[in-house]
């Protein structure tokens, strides 16, 4: 992968550290802080922790491994999208599981990489990821790539970060002016994104779209006013 790194004049890319393995965490400080373009302003040991520093600090990337103490990954991603939308999430883990590879995208993650990632990849995925580039980066083995296909025929079609953000709306009981207010679109663009998520989920109507992504895991019963 090229070097991403920050060119001249360009806003260094701010990143939280989440993973409750201390040296690992201080091993990713100093791996991301020998680019200059990363500073990395935070730094977690559990999920409650994570979304603590993420409300303060308004980071660009979270980067947050699968597996700490306190809310789950799928349930700090929720939590992320919907309160603090301009923080990504990057998912970084050794386990390269098809169902939460898929899981945790559909959620809103913009990046699921492995732990064996080299470091200049890392940065570069930060640096994509923290610009706002809207591309999903994956690295992970052929074998779970497969496993992903197969996953995928077995599951609704993905539904697009965008629209899993107006269904979440939709679950607290925003009304379509309402939700195009808060994500700054069109009411038409609302309906748009609602129309396609029906599609996906096989969906009728308000409730039943809710219900069933619910059921796909799309979101979480918590989520659901």
């Amino acid at each position: 992968m090229t070097d991403a790194g920050a060119g001249a004049g360009e806003p260094q890319t701010r990143v939280v550290v989440a993973d409750d393995h201390t040296l690992f965490r201080d091993g990713l400080r100093e791996l991301l802080e020998t680019d200059p373009g990363c500073a990395v302003v935070g730094e977690a040991a559990t999920s409650d922790e994570a979304l603590a520093l993420v409300a303060h600090l308004h980071p660009d990337v979270l980067l947050l491994d699968v597996e700490m103490p306190g809310p789950g990954t799928a349930v700090v991603i929720d939590r992320v999208r919907r309160d603090f939308p301009r923080t990504r999430v990057i998912v970084l883990t050794m386990h390269e599981s098809a169902a939460i590879v898929q899981d945790l995208l559909a959620r809103g993650a913009y990046a699921f990489l492995v732990k064996n990632i080299a470091g200049e990849e890392l940065i570069a995925a930060v640096h994509s990821v923290g610009r706002g580039r809207n591309n999903v980066l994956l690295s992970v083995s052929r074998e779970t790539i497969g496993d992903l296909e197969s996953h995928r025929e077995t599951t609704p079609a993905l539904v697009s970060q965008r629209e899993l953000d107006v269904l979440r709306l939709v679950a607290q009981a925003y009304s379509n002016g309402q939700i195009a207010s808060r994500l700054g679109i069109t009411e038409g663009t609302v309906k748009r994104h609602l129309t396609n998520a029906y599609a996906k989920l096989d969906a009728v109507s308000r409730v039943d779209a809710i219900r069933k992504a619910v059921a796909a895991r799309l979101l979480s019963p918590e989520e659901t006013a």
